[in-house]
């Protein structure tokens, strides 16, 4: 844990990119460019593609490197938990969730933790996926003394898809 002799990150840093062993790469494709609407910046081969959001290169690289026809982790190994995708508004996470509804993906869960609504599934190799959008800052709970208080609650996914659809009229 840092302390007051360790300064803390910089503010601006980011997590620039994830990068997924895969299976089967056109598999992965098609969940991340097919369904979710990344678009594909780049690829090489059967071997690794690195697909974005406006056009950054890439946001999420897959790659069949060491994994090739291979199997998920098993549950209790140590690994990626989920890798989660920041959505910039609530209309368009109810967008992606009409775009899983499309394709016919089930939901692992919906949350709502007071400063985001939160969507979870599984990736075609079943990597964790969360899709989220953020509310403002001046909309997260806290308490009396204004320390941040998250929380999960269930989230009303009918409320969230009636969101996607007001945006389309």
């Amino acid at each position: 844990m840092p302390d007051a002799a360790t300064p803390a990150i910089d503010p601006g840093v980011r997590i620039g990119h994830v990068h997924l062993k895969v299976a089967d790469l056109d598999r992965a494709l098609g969940f991340y460019c097919g369904v979710l609407g990344f678009t594909l910046m780049q690829r090489f081969g059967d071997q690794a593609a690195f697909v974005s959001a406006g056009g950054y290169h890439h946001h999420i690289g897959l790659n069949t490197w060491e994994s090739a026809g291979g199997r998920a982790p098993a549950p209790g190994a140590t690994g990626l938990y989920h890798l989660a995708v920041l959505y910039p508004t609530r209309a368009a996470l109810a967008d992606a969730l009409a775009r899983l509804d499309r394709a016919g993906l089930a939901l692992d869960g919906a949350s709502d933790h007071g400063v985001s609504e939160a969507l979870y599934l599984r990736d075609p190799d079943g990597n964790g996926v969360e899709l989220y959008w953020d509310r403002p800052r001046g909309d997260w709970p806290r308490d009396a003394d204004g320390a941040l208080r998250m929380f999960t609650r269930r989230l009303d996914v009918a409320a969230l898809r009636t969101a996607g659809e007001d945006t389309k009229n």
